[in-house]
This record gives structure tokens, sequence and C-alpha cells, in this order.
């Protein structure tokens, strides 16, 4: 199907041809899409899912893209970003966010509404959507804790709701991973506190998050899972791997669990500076790090 269909099918969605991903991604790096669109609603997403069934055209969905890179090759087919479906809605102690809200402006939203145990999430710069996904956490909290349920279209086109117990939440794990749903929105439950200590405790997690890491440069966040009975940092730090770098991608000499984009760095550049880490992490501790971060795309 041609780039010209697209727009012709829907006229009133941004839609764009041969876009550089470098663009949405918070590493700035990444190749181009072959079809960009930005959906505004759930009826449009539908849409976009069944034509790619119709005409056997690749589907890749992204959100903040915040936690990911997207290798140099690009995505082939049909990429959809959902930050245009950023409606939260608060009614009572629940809080509805479509999948393209702002985490943090999820959290902003509960306290706001003097709503309590959001706080953990209040500094992560994704989307509900990629949170979701990704279980994401910080300071002892996790998504797991406050979702209730999850609105989803599946890879042939249907809308269902998951609840929490049917999403098989584990670190920096959901069942939307294996099953490669798309999400459409979450319903978080919270309890009633007092605004005052709510704003307190997310100044607190932003101020130490603002301290210990390298927010001033570009980067896909945390890379690497916490391998049991260790920290990534801890390894990467005790390697002597801080500061190591290949073309414009460094290893992080404030945090060395994150790999910033310090002068014009390429995917393939962060993709080298991964394998390098993993590789001498194994050699020098005999620990296997893993990668929190999702690598997608072609070469």
């Amino acid at each position: 199907m041609k780039y010209d269909t697209f727009v012709e099918l829907f006229p009133t969605m941004r839609i764009l041809k041969k876009e550089p991903l470098a663009k949405y991604t918070n590493t700035e790096t990444g190749g181009m899409a072959d079809v960009l669109a930005f959906p505004k609603t759930v009826a449009e997403v539908k849409l976009l899912v069944n034509m790619a069934n119709e005409n056997g055209i690749p589907l890749t969905v992204l959100g903040n893209s915040s936690n990911l890179v997207v290798k140099d090759g690009g995505i082939r087919g049909l990429v959809i970003i959902l930050t245009d479906m950023d409606q939260i809605t608060v009614s009572g102690t629940k809080i509805m966010a479509q999948a393209g809200a702002s985490l943090i402006e999820t959290t902003e939203r509960a306290y706001q509404a003097g709503l309590t145990h959001f706080e953990f999430a209040a500094g992560i710069p994704g989307s509900v959507g990629g949170a979701v996904f990704m279980n994401a956490g910080a300071y002892g909290g996790e998504i797991c804790q406050v979702l209730t349920e999850v609105s989803v279209i599946t890879r042939a086109g249907y809308v269902k709701t998951m609840v929490n117990e049917e999403m098989n939440f584990g670190y920096r794990h959901s069942q939307i991973q294996d099953d490669h749903d798309i999400i459409l929105e979450a319903t978080f439950i919270l309890k009633e506190g007092n605004k005052h200590n709510i704003r307190e405790t997310m100044d607190n997690f932003n101020f130490l998050r603002a301290s210990k890491q390298p927010l001033e440069y570009p980067s896909c966040g945390s890379v690497f899972k916490r391998p049991e009975g260790y920290f990534a940092g801890k390894l990467i730090h005790d390697a002597g791997l801080q500061g190591y770098q290949v073309g414009g991608a460094r290893i992080s000499t404030k945090h060395a669990g994150f790999i910033v984009n310090v002068d014009g760095a390429t995917a393939t550049d962060y993709m080298d500076v991964i394998k390098h880490v993993q590789d001498t992490v194994w050699e020098k501790f005999n620990v296997k790090l893993e990668t929190e971060v999702r690598i997608i795309g072609e070469d």
C-alpha cells in the first residue's frame, strides 16, 4: 500500500513519510519510519491496525519513546505513535489515562486531586502506555501496585479489557510484552492523601533523580535490568567503564546505569557501548546484564 493511500484514508490524521524517528526518541537517535501515523482516537487506532492486517503491512507502536533505541536502519511498514491520545480523567480515587498521556502529567493530576500512592512515578519520563508495558517503577513503587485495568487492542484488531491479575506483572515485565497487544488506556486506583505530604514526596523523588541521573543529556534512561543480587550501575562502575565512549554515546560519569548522547550519537554507537558493557561485566564478574531498554528496528 502506498503512502498516498494512507493520506486518502485518513485525511484528518497527521501522517508522515520517510520520517526520521530520531525526532521522537529521547536518545535523539534512530532511522526512518516508512510511514508514521499519529492517531487521536481508539477508532483511528483500530482502523490503522485493521488496514495493516488486511494489507500485510508490518506494524510497530510507540509511545513517548523514552526507554527505547531505534536502530539506524529505521522501521519498515507502519509506525504508530500514540502521543496524541493523551487525555487524563480523574473520578474520585480513580484515574483513567490514555496510552499517550505523560506519566509525569498523570502523577501531577493525582496530586491535584489529593490522591496518593502514585508519587514514585513523578519523574519517570515516559507515557502511560509505555509505563504499563514495562511495569515501570522507582523508589519502591511500580505500576502494578496501582493499576486496576487496561484497555488494549489486539493485533487482530479486537478491543478488550484486562484486569491487573491478567497482566502477569513482573520486574519490568507485563503480559503485553508477550501478547504484543496495543495499550489504549489504563485505569489506576489510588487513595485519598494529604496534598502537602504528596507534594513533598514527589519533590523529594525529583530532587534525588536530578542529583543522581544525567538529565542534562539525551538518554534512554536506565539501560540495564537489575541482575539478581546486584545493581547494574555498581557493576558498571566497578568495571571501570564510566566515561567509556563510542562515537557520541558515553556511559555517564554521573550514573553508570545511563548511556548519554553527548555528541550526535547514532543508535549503532549506543548498541556498541551496550555490548561492550555486557561483555566486560561478564568477563570481570560473571554476571549477565540484560537490557531494560527496548531495541527495535533494522540495522
